[in-house]
């Protein structure tokens, strides 16, 4: 598994919020891109970024500073927010994300997400947000009564394969992961996905670890990189199974 560290930009600033509240956020950097050299510094094999007002606006906000981000590091990173047209999802490409990340514009328009499948293959990662497993769109401002694994479900069947699940009543509060959660979740994916939400520890990872998903590719940490609740290296240990909590 691979730790995917977060940066959330709102107001061209590296934020976090408390779960996916836009009026109860904390600024962490100024500037973005000292959050993506400090993650790579101490280790971050990829970067998770998400431009924020752009989600809450339906477009691209916060392009430039991603192009700051890919030149300013040497790892991939994947980019979601605002991405709901063929052409976001080409400047968000040409901005140097090396995958896509797709939302509301993947469950409710086929068209669209067939087309950008056709045009970026491997690259194109859907995004499923969801608020006590019922999925929450446009930028988890707008709450469903959707069960989110029949959304995974459906879209796998459309030739998705990769996935971010995000738990969002935990995102940012430090509250730990819903390991029986991430188990259905596993159970519904066809292909890999990304768990975002709580992660507050070690012994979080170590407990996502144990859950052995084979599907279970890499997890996103925000708060508790920028809280110094652990590093970049102890974490990608965990995950890579080379790090026992109870010896350091």
């Amino acid at each position: 598994m691979i730790l995917f560290p977060a940066i959330d930009i709102l107001d061209g600033k590296a934020v976090r919020l408390a779960r996916g509240d836009f009026d109860a956020k904390t600024v962490y950097d100024a500037d973005p891109v000292d959050a993506a050299r400090r993650w790579v510094d101490g280790g971050a094999r990829v970067l998770h970024v998400v431009d924020l007002d752009g989600a809450r606006s339906g477009a691209p906000v916060n392009l430039v500073t991603v192009e700051r981000i890919t030149a300013a590091v040497e790892v991939p990173i994947q980019l979601g927010g605002g991405l709901r047209t063929a052409g976001a999802v080409a400047d968000a490409v040409s901005a140097g994300a090396a995958r896509v990340i797709l939302g509301t514009a993947a469950y409710g328009d086929v068209d669209f997400l067939d087309g950008a499948i056709t045009a970026h293959g491997d690259k194109v990662v859907v995004s499923i947000d969801a608020r006590q497993g019922r999925l929450a769109a446009a930028g988890w401002t707008e709450q469903t009564e959707i069960p989110a694994q029949s959304v995974i479900e459906r879209l796998g069947a459309r030739g998705v394969r990769s996935f971010v699940y995000s738990s969002i009543e935990r995102d940012g509060m430090l509250s730990g992961p819903d390991v029986e959660e991430v188990t259905q979740v596993a159970q519904a994916v066809r292909g890999r996905f990304i768990y975002s939400g709580g992660i507050s520890s070690i012994a979080d990872l170590e407990a996502l670890v144990a859950l052995r998903q084979v599907n279970l590719a890499g997890v996103i940490v925000g708060k508790a990189l920028y809280e110094q609740r652990f590093t970049v290296a102890e974490g990608q240990r965990v995950l890579d199974g080379r790090f026992d909590s109870r010896r350091g």
